[in-house]
């Protein structure tokens, strides 16, 4: 039987992937997730008691407690989603970014290659899941390839860069067999509520305004969490070593668009709401700092390779999602009460602002 082991495997993508292995595969699990604010233990409770899963509470920092779960468990492979991921709070804080983005892939990648040293695994693999924002911002044309140079616009995006750097480099210089993967935006059941589809659903149930950065004309590739969960198993199963496949859902939209049809859903599947029609709410704000403009993935390489396509589409999973929301108020509730009740994030000044330039 197989053994992976999933980095930050509490939060929303890395949840996704371990139900779908714990469900639908023979493999054994090992969870290694610090639980920060964003991670919900809550979302692995139908597999939690399978004896094929396991949680490590620890930071992939800790090197030291990083090497004894790989001595212990002896995975097969390593997916590696352990990551902070909030454009908004790395704007904010970029500090925790910085230490768990790029210094917790470097201890992984270090306690890695130790581990395949003293532990030869032929079929060992290193899956770093990473994000298509490394690679800057798109005008109205055009979409990001596998070759597209990195741009990197955002403390957060920066950080994720740079770990995509050190997972290349830890393969070339140390040998280290590695898969990268960078996806679009990604949504579905068990989001945390700070990200823009769950908040809007949120704020719309509860008749509060839904901020939309700008004018809404930002513009964003949505892609299924669970069609994200398929195509990670996909790249770790059939991709090869050392090649890098974008993940997209083919569902470009404008952030108000989103909204729209978010807002249109709750007036469908909430007809009881006081807050009917739901779009009256919508707020229009001022942007977030360095708002990249549009991200758009080409995944020819992943369809042509390897026969992977998402199979929600963006009305299909939207609705899905709204429904789950609407009836999982005893998930999401907890979180808005004791973590985030909606307020706005990444409006910290940049230094220019607080030197009073124009």
């Amino acid at each position: 039987m197989k053994r992976i082991l999933v980095t930050g495997g509490a939060g929303f993508i890395g949840s996704a992937l371990i139900r779908q292995l714990i469900t639908e595969t023979d493999v054994q699990v090992v969870n290694l997730d610090k639980l920060t604010y964003a991670a919900s233990v809550t979302s692995l409770e139908s597999v939690s008691r399978d004896p094929r899963y396991r949680l490590e509470t620890i930071d992939v920092c800790d090197a030291i407690n990083v090497a004894r779960v790989l001595r212990e468990f002896r995975p097969d492979a390593v997916v590696h989603l352990a990551a902070e991921s909030h454009v908004d709070r790395s704007i904010d804080g970029p500090a925790t970014f910085v230490q768990t983005n790029i210094v917790g892939t470097y201890v992984l990648l270090e306690q890695c290659v130790r581990y395949l040293r003293e532990s030869p695994t032929p079929e060992f693999r290193f899956h770093h899941v990473s994000t298509d924002e490394v690679f800057g911002s798109l005008g109205v044309d055009g979409a990001f390839t596998e070759e597209t140079p990195y741009d990197p616009r955002s403390p957060y995006s920066a950080t994720k860069a740079a770990s995509d750097h050190l997972v290349r480099a830890w393969s070339h210089t140390f040998g280290l067999p590695i898969l990268l993967t960078n996806c679009s935006n990604n949504y579905g059941p068990y989001q945390f509520p700070e990200k823009l589809i769950p908040l809007m659903i949120l704020k719309g149930l509860a008749g509060e305004p839904l901020p939309v950065y700008g004018q809404g004309e930002n513009v964003r590739d949505w892609l299924h969490v669970n069609d994200h969960a398929r195509a990670i198993r996909t790249v770790l199963e059939r991709g090869q070593l050392g090649r890098s496949y974008n993940i997209g859902g083919s569902a470009e939209r404008t952030n108000l668009a989103v909204v729209h049809s978010i807002t249109d859903l709750l007036d469908e599947l909430a007809p009881s709401s006081s807050q009917r029609p739901h779009r009256r709410l919508i707020s229009f704000v001022k942007d977030r700092p360095g708002h990249d403009l549009r991200y758009a993935m080409d995944c020819g390489r992943i369809r042509k390779e390897l026969d992977w396509r998402p199979r929600e589409t963006f009305e299909t999973g939207l609705r899905n999602t709204v429904m789950w929301y609407l009836e999982n108020q005893a998930w999401w509730e907890p979180l808005t009460k004791g973590r985030y009740s909606g307020e706005r994030l990444g409006l910290a000044a940049s230094t220019a602002d607080k030197k009073g330039a124009a």
